[in-house]
């Protein structure tokens, strides 16, 4: 497949691709935006690329000198977590035979990103609340302030206001990160960028696995932009890696990919087990699992619908129509979950 743009234009954004007009907006609003110090909240499901944004606010600000800090504030427990992020000194708890340094002053004069920004605990957001107003804080086990000078970006794949309604996020922390907010949209909204995407990463990793860089047949691309993606672009990128790994010619065909993105086997969108519809295997079965032609696309189609349809009214049901559990169920973004319950009529199951 030719390459969807000339090889010497630039990027928009540092390692970000995409044309359609929602990633043009997100990239103007990063550029607009990069060289102050406000503070951003970037949201958006999993795998739509908030930390390549995060990376390109800091590398495109006055403070690309200074250290790029990422923490994951959903990987720890509130006692390391706190540590992690603020330091502790010698004696603190048990553990703590010398004194650290926090990824606060490890970030001064630079930028601090703090990816799952919902997962911090009550009592410690009391303390990011601090820093964000009057810029200090104190190590654990030490009362002596330190002042940061260091730019926040926070991240978040849960709406923060469902957060905030269940009494788990605080609402005046939520109004400091929500300086400027910039939302990732998910990538079956983008599905135009999808052969930008895939040409890019097939030049990546067949440079890794020192091949060349395959051609690329239209099929490949048409059932990969018919793919609902709720792993979004880092799902993509995973697909991409392993044609290029499993490919023995230097073609990618549809072969390559997995049953469920061809719509021969159930989505994979849920956390947990669920059965068939009869009347879909029965569907499946009657074509034969053809690959091409009008009525394997068609039935593809359905086949999407009809299990993502299925899947959210029994979600929706088990979770008493709470939509904000449900989304979190489904493993997608509440806002998502919302279009999919009105294109699919299923307002009544939800409150």
């Amino acid at each position: 497949m030719d390459s969807p743009v000339p090889e010497n234009e630039t990027p928009v954004l540092p390692d970000m691709i995409g044309g359609s007009p929602a990633m043009r907006q997100v990239f103007r609003l990063t550029r607009q935006i990069a060289a102050s110090s406000t503070t951003v909240l970037l949201t958006g499901e999993t795998g739509t690329g908030k930390e390549l944004i995060a990376k390109a606010l800091h590398q495109l600000s006055p403070r690309a000198t200074g250290p790029f800090i990422r923490v994951n504030c959903g990987a720890l427990s509130e006692s390391l977590l706190e540590s992690e992020l603020f330091g502790h000194v010698k004696g603190a708890f048990t553990s703590a035979h010398e004194n650290r340094t926090g990824r606060f002053e490890a970030a001064h004069g630079g930028t601090i990103f703090l990816d799952e920004i919902n997962s911090v605990s009550y009592k410690l957001q009391v303390k990011l609340l601090r820093v964000l107003q009057e810029h200090e804080f104190e190590r654990v086990g030490d009362t002596r302030s330190i002042q940061v000078d260091c730019r926040i970006i926070a991240a978040t794949n849960r709406d923060l206001m469902d957060e905030i309604d269940a009494e788990n996020f605080r609402e005046d922390l939520y109004y400091r990160l929500n300086v400027v907010p910039i939302d990732l949209p998910p990538l079956q909204e983008r599905r135009e960028d999808i052969p930008l995407l895939v040409d890019f990463f097939a030049r990546i990793y067949a440079a890794q696995n020192q091949k060349p860089t395959p051609e690329i047949s239209n099929d490949f691309v048409s059932i990969l932009q018919k793919y609902s993606w709720p792993g979004n672009v880092r799902e993509l990128e995973n697909y991409m890696e392993r044609c290029l790994v499993l490919s023995t010619t230097n073609k990618l065909t549809v072969e390559l990919l997995p049953l469920h993105v061809r719509g021969l086997a159930p989505l994979r969108t849920a956390r947990r087990p669920m059965s068939d519809s009869p009347s879909l295997c029965q569907e499946l079965v009657a074509v034969g699992l053809r690959e091409a032609g009008e009525m394997a696309n068609d039935l593809h189609s359905r086949v999407v619908s009809h299990v993502e349809k299925e899947l959210i009214q029994q979600v929706l049901r088990s979770c008493m129509g709470v939509q904000t559990k449900a989304a979190t169920r489904l493993g997608i973004n509440r806002n998502t979950l919302h279009k999919k319950i009105v294109e699919y009529g299923l307002e009544e199951e939800s409150r």
